[in-house]
């Protein structure tokens, strides 16, 4: 991103006006020649910035980063990673729509799904990850809209057959949509295996730090809105002029329209600091990764053979039943997270999860500190029996989420918990 600069030294001209990190633009307004220059934005606000309730410097510099990371044509980073589901399936659905979605997601994400948009008039039709093909096309229903997945669910950590719901969903006209925060664009890249959209929680591993809350929607360009389903991108936009988003943006209509309609009204835009923090973990992102990886494969190999352990759930092992899967689409690594079970359910469990002291107690994952969590009782505590069970969670669950601390301690902090219970 260049910036004009003024040197203060009269007669010398610098050469280089490149900044070496992303500058802070901490800006809601940008000024214009001419009140004709105003308008002109406003009937297309691709030419020019508006405001920062749409687009910012610093925040656009990081969604052209990301979007070339997940290798799509463009992005729109959003105030946290459910604000990104949420505009993700409002962009394409309206009231009397249905979309499918696999059971085992992130449980805020069932309840937006489930109640909320319930609410809104919207269907969310859940099958199993592990459904047959059959039955996938016997979810869909003349209104069906999407399909959504996530690469790796959080927390019960099954591994989504991307090409298998990909090809189900073209088959019905429809995008597939994957949440990818736990691999990241490092370990997959859904849209090589014909994901259409993806979403991030940035605020897990791409931000790594814990220090700010986001998230990102990517769109492939490769989806074809103007195949008769989706009359919103081929039908005049009343709401900016009659625009219509396939004709005057192309491969981009989907970023763009999700950007002028759903940003303009919903605002949930993040400021350029927040951007700004989110580069800095963007820029180690391949180095931690890989050593995520590392860490988590020793922790879950030890879980694996600790007697006070009744099962360990992460792709790496052998023993998992989406180990086949994680060879396919996750070659490199299969992120940090763990979830196993503990001998003696939810009371055991906690426990065990208060007797650690250097793990972190917290309602977070993906940090570079390890830290712990009870789903049951934290982020699927909405949840009905019924729902966590299809969700993939036990009472005796526990997230473990390995971050970067020397493997040893980490090993010790768990011994140490163990021999408390």
């Amino acid at each position: 991103m260049k910036l004009e600069t003024k040197c203060l030294h009269a007669g010398y001209t610098p050469k280089n006006t490149e900044p070496r990190v992303v500058p802070i633009v901490q800006s809601t307004t940008y000024v214009y020649d001419s009140t004709d220059d105003v308008a002109a934005v406003f009937d297309d606000p691709t030419k020019s910035l508006i405001y920062s309730r749409f687009a910012n410097p610093t925040v656009m510099a990081v969604e052209d980063k990301i979007a070339a990371l997940e290798g799509g044509i463009g992005a729109m980073c959003t105030s946290s990673g459910q604000a990104a589901s949420l505009c993700s399936i409002l962009n394409i659905l309206q009231a009397g729509d249905s979309l499918i979605s696999t059971t085992s997601i992130y449980g805020g994400t069932i309840n937006l799904f489930a109640v909320t948009f319930k609410k809104m008039g919207i269907e969310c039709i859940f099958v199993s990850p592990d459904a047959s093909e059959d039955e996938i096309r016997a979810a869909f229903k003349p209104n069906t809209k999407a399909v959504f997945g996530e690469t790796i669910a959080n927390p019960a950590l099954t591994v989504f057959d991307i090409e298998k719901f990909a090809k189900i969903a073209h088959e019905n006209n429809v995008p597939l949509i994957v949440d990818n925060t736990f691999p990241t664009p490092v370990l997959c890249r859904p849209i090589e295996h014909g994901a259409d959209i993806v979403v991030h929680s940035t605020s897990k591993y791409m931000d790594g730090h814990a220090v700010q809350v986001g998230g990102v929607i990517v769109d492939s360009g490769n989806f074809n809105w103007a195949n008769g389903k989706f009359p919103e991108f081929t039908e005049p936009d009343e709401s900016y002029h009659g625009i219509v988003y396939t004709e005057a943006y192309g491969k981009a209509a989907y970023i763009i329209k999700a950007r002028m309609q759903l940003m303009r009204d919903f605002g949930c835009y993040p400021s350029a600091q927040s951007a700004f923090y989110l580069n800095l973990g963007l820029e180690t992102l391949a180095v931690r990764m890989k050593q995520y990886c590392i860490n988590a494969q020793t922790i879950a190999e030890f879980l694996e053979a600790n007697d006070k352990v009744e099962s360990v759930n992460y792709p790496g092992l052998k023993s998992s039943p989406y180990h086949s899967l994680a060879e396919k689409y996750l070659p490199n690594g299969c992120s940090g997270v763990i979830s196993f079970v503990i001998k003696g359910g939810r009371n055991t469990a906690v426990k065990f999860m208060d007797s650690l002291k250097l793990a972190s107690n917290e309602v977070h994952v993906a940090d570079i500190r390890t830290c712990v969590l009870h789903p049951a009782s934290a982020t699927h505590r909405q949840l009905t029996d019924e729902q966590l069970i299809a969700a993939g969670i036990n009472g005796g669950m526990i997230r473990f989420s390995v971050g970067l601390e020397n493997i040893d301690d980490i090993l010790d902090d768990l011994k140490n918990a163990f021999a408390a219970i």
